[in-house]
């Protein structure tokens, strides 16, 4: 009881201590928290008040135990991380919790603590405030039909959708991935600045961005199929690339995971039957599928290539981001794979306007060789390979990046 009193003290008291020369706090602190930073090398130090604990770990890529001092503060200072968003715990004397210094982010199932460390401001750029003008993500509230539940989705809307009032829009779903929720691809992702630069530098056409939860189950339906089928990951870990990827990078691990795993069939249903309804009757959003795009991360990757290449009636635009419904190695048929959605490359090419992969180049070869082997079918489609990273959100910003200015030309 005393160490978590003392740990609770922590968003308070750490902010007094003095910072190490070089080491700069975290982006993703809480206000006037000094802890932790990061140094120029990309090495993080993290400090804890548990004066009665017996053994706090930080559990960011390998686990970095930390050492008590004769104030009764534990401190390390790790190896250096890769750039990007991390998620994080502490494990105090056993117990996973979050650190109370850092902002926290929805991740693995559960609240994580977050650290980001700085790439070079030139490659970064794409995705900080800029000044230019904003856009506004709103939140949402709907009754399901399908789920027979209240749901809530997040939605984006370019910066003159409050000025040119007669302007209508396209629309992009945007998917997050295993163990995340509608919240990720505007407070991990950053999409809303990245949306705001490339609509300032005229690169991308002002859209509406619809960002919901793909955890859709029906009424009957059981929420605890994952942890039946035994691919819960423990928390701070990641479920494997659906196309193919390896474990991520520093702080990013990856459990079991697999299509057979997934149920999708929810999403897709209430997708058509609540959310796009909902989506074109309370926002000026154009409708019909040349006016509609669907993209996603690991498993929301997954869930746009079931939920679109079965309704090419209804999308014109596709993006899977670490995740498609192809890219795991085994032999490639247009007649069978992703449902024979590809036996007839020409009659796929005039429907879909973009097919967009992107990968990170630390996940593996799978998805570069379903690319390849939907060239060499016939099938047109975009490549799009992030350098250095893994299974991780420096790889979906990046994709997210490239392929927004591709949409509704």
């Amino acid at each position: 009881m005393k160490a978590a009193f003392a740990l609770v003290l922590l968003g308070c008291g750490i902010c007094l201590a003095q910072v190490a020369d070089e080491c700069r706090p975290s982006g993703l602190n809480i206000p006037e928290a000094k802890y932790p930073c990061v140094y120029p090398d990309n090495r993080a130090m993290f400090r804890v008040i548990a004066p009665d604990a017996q053994k706090v770990t930080v559990r960011i890529g390998r686990g970095f135990d930390m050492t008590k001092g004769p104030d009764g503060i534990w401190s390390v200072t790790t190896t250096p991380l890769v750039a990007g968003f991390h998620y994080y715990s502490l494990q105090i004397d056993g117990a996973t919790v979050a650190d109370p210094s850092t902002m926290t982010f929805f991740g693995s199932g559960w609240q994580n603590s977050g650290i980001e460390i700085p790439e070079p401001e030139a490659d970064a750029s794409y995705y900080h405030a800029k000044d230019v003008s904003h856009g506004h993500v709103s939140e949402q509230w709907y009754f399901s039909t399908i789920t027979n539940k209240w749901r809530r989705c997040f939605v984006y809307t370019p910066p003159d959708y409050g000025t040119n009032v007669k302007e209508r829009y396209p629309v992009l779903y945007l998917l997050h991935g295993w163990g995340e929720d509608e919240t990720g691809w505007y407070t991990q992702g950053h999409v809303d600045f990245i949306m705001d630069n490339l609509i300032a530098e005229q690169k991308a056409k002002p859209m509406i961005i619809v960002m919901d939860n793909l955890n859709a189950v029906k009424p009957g339906e059981s929420a605890a199929l994952f942890a039946a089928r035994g691919i819960v990951p423990a928390p701070g870990t990641a479920p494997a690339s659906p196309a193919g990827g390896t474990p991520g990078a520093q702080g990013r691990g990856a459990g079991r995971g697999g299509r057979g795993g997934f149920n999708l069939s929810g999403f897709t249903d209430m997708m058509f039957t609540d959310l796009i309804p909902l989506i074109e009757r309370t926002y000026r959003a154009l409708p019909g599928r040349e006016n509609r795009a669907m993209a996603g991360l690991s498993m929301g990757g997954m869930q746009t290539f079931t939920t679109a290449l079965n309704n090419l009636d209804k999308f014109a635009y596709l993006g899977g981001f670490s995740g498609s419904c192809g890219g795991r190695g085994g032999t490639f048929d247009p007649k069978t794979t992703c449902g024979g959605a590809f036996a007839d490359p020409a009659a796929f090419n005039q429907k879909v306007k973009v097919l967009f992969l992107g990968i990170g180049s630390v996940e593996g070869p799978g998805t570069k060789q379903f690319s390849d082997a939907l060239t060499a079918a016939g099938v047109h489609n975009v490549y799009f390979e992030s350098p250095g990273t893994a299974h991780e959100w420096l790889t979906w910003r990046r994709c997210f990046n490239d392929f927004a200015p591709r949409l509704f030309r």
